[in-house]
This record gives C-alpha cells, structure tokens and sequence, in this order.
C-alpha cells in the first residue's frame, strides 16, 4: 500500500491541476486567472493609456463611480440597484425590437416615445467631457449607443434634475442658435410643436425618465482642435429622471440626429471606444478610423428594418474553456443580437444561457457557491483566496470575429457570472457593456462593419 500513495498523489494533484494550474500552451486558451484583488475598490485613478499613431479626435471615458471621474457623488450605487435599473433598460429595448417603429408606451405612459430619434434609459455608466456654447462651457454627459439625440440641461430649468456642473446658459453664448417652428428645420425634425416659436422636442425613456426642451444649434468642442460648427442638440428645460448627476448624453447610435451622423463628413461615420476594466482606470472615445486596424476582428453591422439605429451584429456560437457549446444556431437567430453600449449586464436567449451557465459551473466546481444576487444566479465565495482561476469564455460572431473576454468581462467584482438569461426564448439577445471592457470597439458605418481589437484599454 505504501508504494500506491505517491502515485495517488500524483493523480490527486492531476486532477487538482486541471482546474487551478495555469501553465502554458493548451491551458492558455482554458484558463484566466484574476487576482483578487483587483476586485478591491480602488481611490487612485491610474490614468489613460497611451493611444499610439492617432490623429483622430481622442477623448477620455471614466467610469462615473470611480476615482477618474469628476463627479463629486463617485458612491456607486449596489448590485441590486444597478441590476433593477439594468432590467428596466433591457425591457425597453425588448419593446422596441419587437414592435418596431410602432409608438410605444412605457409604463402606461400617456407619452409616446418618438422612435425615429431613438433612446434609451440612463443607466449608462461612463461618461466624457465635451464643451458647449461660445465662449465654451464644460459639460459631462453619457455616452449611448441606444440613442441619437444629443442633448444637455439648459437655463431656465426650474423643474431639471440635479446634475455635476452649473447649468449650461444658451444666453451667454453667442453661437447659441434656436430653430424656429416655421423653419425648414424644424419641419424635418420629430418635433412637438411649439415653444416660444421654437422648435420643441419630448422624448421619453424606459424609466419613466424623460427630457423636454428646443432644438438648437451651438458650437460643439470635443477637443481644443475638433470644433464642430452648427452642431444640432436638444436644449433641455424640462427634465426630470434618473441620469445620475451628468449634464446631458451624447447619442452614439446610427439615426441622423446622433453625433456619429452630423460629423459623418469629418470622420467618415468611423468611431471607436474602449472601455476600462474597473473604475480605477480610463478608456477612451475615439471619432475617425483608428490608426491601426491589422489587428481587428471584424463582424458585419446588421440593421433591423423596424429599428435603423440600433447596432445588430450576428452572434453564432460561445466557448467557454476553449470548447464550443452545442447550441442550435436557430437560437441566436431567432431574436437577433445588438452590441449595447448601455446595458450592463449581457442577456442571452434561455437556451444559451442554460448551456453557459452549466458548462461555467463545471469549470468552477472547486470554489464554493455564494447566494444569488438578483439575476445573476452563477456566484462564488472567494473569501480566502489570492488568485482565482477562471475559464475562458469566447462570443463568436459571423465574420472572423471570435472574441476571448478579458476577466472582468466574465465575472462581476461581486463574484458572479456576468450574463444572464431572458425571460422569453424569442427575445434578443444584447451584448453588454461588461463584456466589451478593455476591447477597442469600433463601428464603421460606410463599410458597415464593427471591428474589436484586444487589450486596448
């Protein structure tokens, strides 16, 4: 018996190893292994990455709880609170796909949603720093790839919500410009009537939240040497809602009023973002095709007749440790998929997400279980623990792009699989913002295409 216990050591330790043993080679593409505490929350911003060769328009993105951001309020808000509001969001746009360009109620609102502007609901998380308004004026604002209205909060606005700066003054600038009702303008535009002879603009979110104000154009700075003349934005005196403290948003999506489309001319409809793996670190907002693109991962930008400015892609298959899971491809089909720079937390059809999930748990058989928190029923106790070993999970889309997740894309800082299943089997599924960290995303409008490069951020 005693010359057995080496070689049922060896076998133990063996079979240990497969789960916790990073090495090299083949157990590269099985394996991540995340420090725990990365997971820590940090009080030190570590800055921007460098950006080698652009000489496009650079913005920086900050995560709006963390030490980056300018906000003063950085408490971030609990798992509970940001899943609640994530739904809400999630369900809204389930609404839109299915019923197209449909008006829309939200909520037994007695407000339609004006479809063709295109929106979405604020629980965006990052944010950027643009100005306003001759001399310029700061403003912080989201960023939505689920919208195409840019607009911030104006003065007078008694009834605004509470936001980071002072309130931008249309009065002082004097490149400040309102649209007129009777103007041609205003007469393409989706408007509500009248304001003052002004051309006025409603438009509601899933949230119940909702913005009201005038059409205008003002000079727009992104950078010092990127001012964009007669920019088109809503001037907001009327809004009331959960937008968290920022001055306004910036829509991103493919409609004409976004800013992606009223600077196509400058930079040929090309924009790209990275954003950061926790709050402690930046990303960034790029306009123009990046300098490099020998290492991107391209996929078509689909288009869905009944909502134009949404951002479909076509997803295919999941690996999870290096092994592609055996789900139908009528599944992923059947609901379509849209890359979302807003929803947090990415939602997968039923079927694929019950396939994910087993095949995760059997990867993390060796870690204790944690309770559910919310929708993310796949959570873990690390409690004692200095590095964690997780596996691979890989989003292939049609094109040649395959994607391996960084590791804060898989698991949230709670400890959870950060994925979650939708309540119908037909519904779409929707890549979350969670997933995208550290990937350069970059959407290519005039070729139609969205690309991903690894590690950019």
């Amino acid at each position: 018996m005693a010359s057995a216990l080496p070689f049922f050591s060896l076998i133990l330790f063996l079979f240990i190893c497969q789960f916790t043993c990073i090495t090299h080679g083949e157990d590269d593409e099985k394996y991540i292994v995340i420090p725990a505490s990365s997971w820590k929350p940090g009080d030190v911003c570590s800055g921007p990455k460098a950006i080698a060769g652009t000489n496009h328009t650079f913005l920086v993105i900050t995560h709006r709880h963390g030490p980056c951001s300018s906000f003063t309020n950085k408490k971030k808000p609990t798992w509970k609170e940001i899943l609640l509001r994530d739904q809400v969001r999630v369900d809204y746009l389930q609404n839109r796909v299915s019923k197209g360009n449909s008006e829309l109620q939200i909520q037994n609102s007695e407000i339609s949603i004006p479809t063709n502007i295109g929106s979405a609901i604020g629980t965006n998380e990052y944010i950027i720093t643009i100005g306003f308004g001759t001399p310029e004026v700061t403003q912080t604002v989201d960023i939505d790839t689920g919208s195409d209205l840019c607009w911030i909060q104006c003065n007078p606005c008694p009834p605004c919500y509470s936001q980071n700066d002072p309130l931008f003054d249309p009065s002082q600038s004097s490149s400040y410009n309102p649209i007129s009702c009777n103007s041609d303008d205003c007469s393409q535009l989706p408007s509500i009537g009248c304001s003052n002879s002004q051309c006025g603009y409603k438009q509601v979110y899933g949230d119940g939240s909702y913005i009201t104000g005038v059409y205008s154009y003002e000079t727009l700075t992104l950078t010092p040497s990127d001012v964009i003349n007669n920019f088109l934005f809503g001037c907001g005196h009327d809004d009331e809602g959960l937008f968290q403290g920022t001055d306004g948003l910036v829509g991103l999506g493919r409609g004409d009023l976004s800013l992606v489309s009223q600077t196509s001319q400058i930079y040929s409809g090309t924009f790209s973002y990275c954003l950061p793996a926790s709050p402690t670190s930046t990303g960034f907002l790029q306009l123009g095709a990046p300098a490099d693109t020998s290492s991107l991962l391209s996929t078509p930008m689909l288009t869905n007749a009944g909502n134009p400015s949404f951002y479909f892609v076509g997803l295919v298959a999941i690996s999870v440790g290096g092994q592609q899971l055996s789900i139908p491809s009528t599944v992923f089909s059947s609901g379509g998929t849209i890359l979302d720079s807003g929803t947090i937390i990415t939602r997968l059809t039923p079927t694929a997400y019950a396939a994910l999930r087993s095949a995760f748990r059997s990867y993390m058989s060796m870690y204790p279980s944690a309770p559910a928190i919310g929708i993310l029923d796949t959570c873990y106790d690390f409690s004692g623990y200095e590095n964690i070993s997780i596996p691979t999970v890989a989003l292939q889309f049609s094109g040649d792009a395959t994607i391996n997740l960084d590791g804060s894309g898989i698991l949230t800082d709670s400890g959870c699989l950060a994925f979650a299943a939708n309540k119908n089997a037909g519904a779409l599924n929707i890549i979350g913002n969670v997933q995208q960290r550290t990937f350069e995303v970059v959407y290519n409008l005039g070729s139609e295409s969205i690309g991903f490069r690894r590690n950019a951020c």
